[in-house]
């Protein structure tokens, strides 16, 4: 019992982090706002994950790649951002369609069907997705998967309703066999990342980027065999919400052509664990934020 304790507390510190950062700000359901709106009201509402990726604590500080994108894109507008992180991908995807979010600011992949539900911006990041098993204990360790073939007949644990769904099913088709999913309602990708560490299950499939991120604390942790290629990934609004998506896609075009960017470049090294990040939008970020500092 004592080892899931960890995972729980994991599981609940987005809830906690909303009670922190905003008290007694829930929102009412109602219909998906557009940009004007938005601007209107002057706060800007967004979902995301927390992960190291996205959005993270790190002790009264909050940060992470989106959060900090969506700080600079709120700025850059004149609005408050209210960034909430919330770890159902389901109930991520369900703010959006009820008007709870305004932008659904985590990494997204961009597919058919997604975009039947939603809007989405030019892509953000350059990712894929990983199996997560522990390194093989033994030469000829049955255990260990060397390719998406092995994956006959195996057991997959992945977040409920997560995209990856999909491509399971797909690479199922395409190796001809059964790949059994489990899927998980309460714990999010660095919490199964985890079980695996811990022998809790033997396999999850999860981001490259958070799974690199997460390597050094998980040293037995094998990332090596890619589900998926490397796919765009965006953010989403509601398809009530095409000025905002265009509003979004502007200003994301512009924020990678700035000589902020460019010079801040020079000057920075690019962390691991932002592997396949769009290196443009990251680095003028940073200078972005240094400036506003500074100020």
């Amino acid at each position: 019992m004592k080892r899931y304790l960890k995972y729980i507390i994991m599981g609940i510190v987005a809830v906690t982090l909303y009670t922190l950062f905003f008290p007694g700000k829930d929102k009412e359901k109602g219909k998906p706002r557009d940009y004007q709106t938005i601007v209107e009201s002057g706060i800007l509402r967004a979902v995301t994950e927390y992960n190291s990726i996205s959005y993270f604590a790190d002790g009264d500080t909050v940060s992470g790649f989106h959060y900090e994108l969506l700080n600079a894109f709120a700025r850059s507008k004149g609005l408050t951002p209210e960034i909430i992180p919330e770890m159902s991908f389901e109930k991520r995807q369900e703010g959006i369609l009820t008007g709870k979010y305004d932008i659904l600011a985590n990494s997204t992949i961009v597919t058919s069907e997604s975009k039947d539900s939603f809007l989405f911006t030019h892509p953000i990041l350059l990712n894929k997705q990983v199996l997560v098993q522990r390194k093989p204990e033994l030469e000829n360790d049955s255990m260990y998967i060397h390719s998406q073939l092995e994956l006959a007949r195996k057991t997959l644990h992945v977040v409920k309703g997560s995209p990856v769904l999909l491509r399971i099913h797909n690479l199922s088709n395409e190796i001809g066999d059964t790949i059994y999913i489990q899927e998980v309602e309460k714990y999010g990708p660095e919490q199964l990342l985890a079980m695996v560490a811990h022998g809790d299950i033997d396999y999850t499939v999860c981001d490259e980027s958070i799974a690199q991120a997460s390597i050094n604390d998980f040293p037995q942790l094998d990332i090596k065999t890619a589900i998926s290629f490397t796919q765009f990934y965006s953010w989403g609004v509601s398809k009530h919400s095409p000025i905002l998506l265009d509003s979004l896609n502007a200003w994301l075009d512009t924020y990678t052509l700035t000589p902020e960017s460019e010079n801040y470049k020079r000057n920075t090294i690019i962390s691991d664990f932002l592997y396949g990040l769009n290196c443009k939008i990251l680095i003028y970020l940073q200078s972005e934020l240094l400036s506003f500092q500074e100020k």
